[in-house]
């Protein structure tokens, strides 16, 4: 299933400090659950950042959009992706393999956001350059509460490689 759910994009944005200005920070959700597709999307839209967010329901998707190929090919290179583990037709650990070692993809910047608490899945995600690990909350206002710092602290605090960096370094 070929789906990119675009959230709209926040009004009364900040000035970021990602490197991009007014522009609004570009996310990409790899998310099966349409419940928590749903809370992040809400979450998202009450940030006072800017932010535009596709989502992907599986690791092929989610390859697919970040090469641009299989009906994604005007879709936009993330800022940041969001990466659930258990997902169908490729998991999160193989997903993010690739991501890491591709030249184009490596500095897009990949919070791993799982259900999964296993001490494996969390050294094997660092092991493959995962930017950090979060485990979801069970609870809905813990949750949009953890959507909501992942925002802040990507759009707000962090400063974020252009989508251009990876051409500067070749």
């Amino acid at each position: 299933m070929n789906s990119v759910a675009k959230s709209p994009t926040v009004d009364g944005r900040l000035a970021q400090h990602n490197g991009t200005d007014d522009k609004p920070i570009e996310i990409l959700l790899v998310e099966d659950n349409p419940g928590d597709v749903r809370i992040a999307i809400e979450a998202l839209k009450d940030c006072r950042v800017g932010n535009n967010l596709s989502v992907v329901e599986d690791g092929v998707e989610a390859l697919s959009f970040l090469r641009k190929e299989n009906g994604y090919e005007g879709s936009p290179r993330p800022d940041l992706i969001l990466l659930d583990l258990n997902l169908p037709r490729k998991d999160g650990h193989e997903v993010l393999a690739e991501i890491k070692a591709d030249t184009q993809l490596r500095q897009i910047p990949v919070v791993v956001l799982t259900t999964s608490e296993n001490e494996r899945d969390v050294l094997k995600a660092y092991d493959l350059n995962a930017n950090c690990y979060i485990t979801k909350p069970g609870g809905l206002e813990q949750f949009v509460s953890v959507m909501k710092s992942i925002q802040y602290f990507w759009s707000m605090v962090v400063q974020l490689p252009s989508s251009t960096s990876s051409r500067v370094l070749k």
